[in-house]
């Protein structure tokens, strides 16, 4: 192997540096990647760039690591690795090796969205009033969910609780296999709590461990605890969940976020809109009827500072998803069409694009709830959970509302991020770096560096001066295979939210 890069060296004018580091990558084994001659024909049509060999120059690097971008970069390729980062170097193409001039371009990390969903929330018979007929439905999206998040840039991503925790793990598998697009899945268990949910209510702290048990034997890699859950039953999923390695996440109202730290919840989700702590009537283990709106808005400056020191000293790491709020402010979304860019609306099925305007005009139309100050006193907390060195998390919770749609959402987060205060590399870094951060695989994701994953997104622009380029992908690669986001949305067009 060692002769071949001698001799593919000497046919391109390869600096010494480019070369040393493909040779010193060839002995590694890949235990993640997934190179373009895995893929099946129905996965391969999608992809752009296939050769073993891909160098990327002239390009914006946008690291993931926060630091400043460096202009006039190349990035090489080599089976799925990235082989070396250094100035540009001018290149020839050869049958193996694919020379990409990417002048005018970003490249980032690969997005990792800690809070995504495969499963699309329908409402039958949907009137313009926005009544609909029971029950509502809650539907897999195993064939348009993960396109849209690949060609949208996010190649890893955590669910956020499923209805088919079953049907997920297959899709993962598939994914891996090279059967279907998509990106590298971390699957999350059924909802775990009390009455109201789509999937069995725990019957208790023995019910919860038993459940986890079952889930982790099959594949699950995460839980979800959520709003009814008791605190005894999250200390039961905590416990089994950790003893088998594998973490916790929770979109809580009956267990406060204290109480959660306390036991040993890895993540929160949703910002903090929904601790409910300070709320009128808050019985231990009930949801409130504020469900954590009167908390946000009345926790004073101490309170604040006393829940962030507690959740940083138990290691909980915080996911924001502001999509699912900020659609309804309208300084963020002027006009009744709201933020949503033609291919996000394109993807949609009728149903679910008439479900979007419905609620657009109906809010507009009657006002709505006013969450503009709750969605800026939740902004304000992120940053001040990060300024004291916690760990926040970006993600986008598709799940048919809000026209929040997978991977378009994930763009908005980001660009929401910057609107809470983050500069473009600090939210870049926020939806990318941190997220491998949590999941343990900082040294195979999350940032551009030697030896890591090529898990890389080409934009067109430059989101670190306009995060609202942060949209304009062309190439994504994953695992150094170079799918066309183009393609793979047009495969995905009109099918989220068929039901």
């Amino acid at each position: 192997m060692r002769e071949d890069i001698r001799e593919w060296s000497r046919k391109l004018p390869v600096p010494k540096w480019l070369t040393v580091c493909f040779a010193a990558l060839w002995h590694l084994q890949l235990t993640y990647a997934q190179t373009a001659d895995v893929l099946e024909p129905q996965v391969r049509k999608y992809v752009r760039v296939s050769t073993p060999k891909v160098i990327l120059e002239h390009v914006r690097i946008i690291d993931g690591t926060g630091a400043s971008p460096k202009s006039d970069q190349t990035i090489a390729i080599e089976n799925g690795k990235i082989a070396a980062v250094g100035p540009e170097a001018h290149h020839l193409q050869s049958a193996d090796v694919s020379v990409l001039d990417l002048r005018g371009y970003s490249v980032i990390p690969g997005i990792v969205g800690m809070h995504g969903h495969l499963s699309f929330y329908a409402r039958p018979n949907l009137q313009a009033d926005g009544s609909y007929e029971s029950p509502s439905l809650v539907t897999q999206m195993s064939f348009s969910a993960p396109r849209l998040f690949l060609a949208n840039g996010v190649t890893t991503m955590r669910g956020a609780g499923s209805v088919e925790p079953q049907t997920e793990v297959n899709l993962k598998q598939a994914i891996e296999k090279g059967v279907a697009p998509g990106p590298h899945l971390y699957i999350t268990g059924p909802f775990l709590g009390g009455p109201g949910l789509h999937t069995p209510v725990l019957t208790g702290p023995e019910d919860a461990r038993e459940t986890v048990a079952f889930w982790a034997d099959r594949g699950v890699t995460s839980f979800k605890a959520y709003v009814n859950i008791t605190r005894a039953e999250l200390q039961a999923v905590v416990t089994e969940a950790h003893k088998r390695g594998l973490k916790v996440l929770g979109h809580l109202c009956s267990v406060t976020y204290e109480e959660a730290a306390e036991i040993g919840i890895d993540s929160l989700e949703h910002g903090f809109f929904v601790n409910t702590q300070l709320d009128p009537g808050k019985q231990p283990d009930k949801c409130s009827d504020s469900r954590g709106d009167y908390t946000l808005e009345h926790l004073s400056a101490e309170q604040a500072n006393h829940l962030i020191t507690t959740l940083i000293e138990h290691h909980v790491a915080i996911t924001s998803t502001l999509p699912s709020t900020a659609w309804n402010v309208p300084s963020l979304n002027p006009g009744v069409d709201g933020p949503l860019k033609p291919a996000a609306l394109a993807a949609m099925s009728p149903d679910a694009r008439d479900g979007y305007f419905i609620d657009l005009k109906r809010a507009r139309r009657s006002g709505g709830p006013d969450t503009t100050n709750l969605l800026r006193r939740d902004m304000q907390l992120e940053r001040a959970f990060v300024a004291a060195g916690g760990l926040l998390m970006a993600g986008s919770d598709p799940v048919g509302l809000f026209g929040s749609v997978p991977g378009f959402a994930d763009h908005r987060e980001i660009e929401l991020l910057v609107e809470a205060g983050f500069t473009p590399v600090e939210a870049i870094k926020i939806a990318t770096l941190n997220g491998a951060i949590f999941l343990g695989r900082q040294d195979q994701i999350g940032s551009i560096s030697v030896g890591k994953n090529a898990d890389l997104v080409v934009i067109k622009g430059d989101p670190a001066i306009h995060i609202s380029d942060i949209e304009n992908v062309e190439i994504v690669f994953k695992d150094g295979v170079g799918y066309d986001s183009q393609k793979l949305l047009e495969s995905a067009k009109g099918h989220y939210g068929e039901f």
